[in-house]
């Protein structure tokens, strides 16, 4: 694809614990500029930062903390720049995680602990709808049918985020079942996130990528 002048630089950190060469491809098609580093510079001056992740939560977060990107997160958000996390790279962003009696923290950008899933088959592998928050920007133009590909064992199942004043504005929380309902994408302020693999989710996936990008 050939890029516009215009087009915006989008950071996918490579800390050694995502598929960041299918998300790197998946944002080209989308229309960003897309470079692969855990430089510090370099991620914190993109105009949007993507945060994969694989494997197991504790893990995936030393690995975030050796790279510095707990850091690098926590100053682009201070400063209002958009950071999107996909995968683990989105439970890593609650307080905590769960995962065979281990519990780790997380970055505690939102509070909830990721669980394990609680349903008749698991891993959660493959392609599953998600029920949109209402007036999400990260689903515009999607079908309420439209399937994206999950694979994970583990979700967060309760939102609890509440107001802490007037001005507060309620995050969009978007839901998907498999057993029972859990968080599928979160859209709050300059920091989103899906459980899905948006890279990985066809054409329904590359919009939802678009969606983000138009907002950096």
């Amino acid at each position: 694809m050939e890029l516009s002048p215009a087009a915006k630089r989008v950071v996918v950190f490579d800390y050694g614990f995502g598929n960041v060469r299918s998300a790197e491809r998946a944002l080209a098609r989308a229309g960003a500029e897309v470079e692969i580093t855990r430089d510090f510079d370099a991620a914190m001056n993109a105009d949007g930062l993507l945060v994969p992740g694989v494997g197991a939560f504790a893990a995936c977060m030393e690995g975030l903390r050796a790279a510095r990107g707990d850091w690098i997160v926590d100053r682009r958000l201070s400063g209002g720049r958009p950071v999107m996390g996909i995968c683990v790279g989105m439970q890593i962003l609650f307080a905590r995680g769960i995962e065979h009696g281990v519990e780790a923290d997380g970055l505690d950008e939102w509070p909830g602990t990721v669980a394990p899933l609680r349903a008749p088959v698991v891993p959660h592998m493959g392609w599953n709808t998600v029920e949109a928050a209402p007036g999400s920007q990260l689903f515009s133009g999607l079908d309420a049918g439209a399937r994206y590909y999950f694979v994970h064992s583990y979700a967060v199942h309760e939102w609890t985020l509440q107001p802490r004043d007037p001005a507060f504005t309620a995050p969009r929380v978007s839901w998907s079942t498999h057993g029972e309902p859990f968080v599928a994408a979160v859209e709050n302020g300059a920091l989103w996130a899906t459980q899905f693999h948006p890279e990985k989710s066809g054409d329904a996936g590359a919009q939802l990528l678009t969606n983000w990008i138009e907002t950096l």
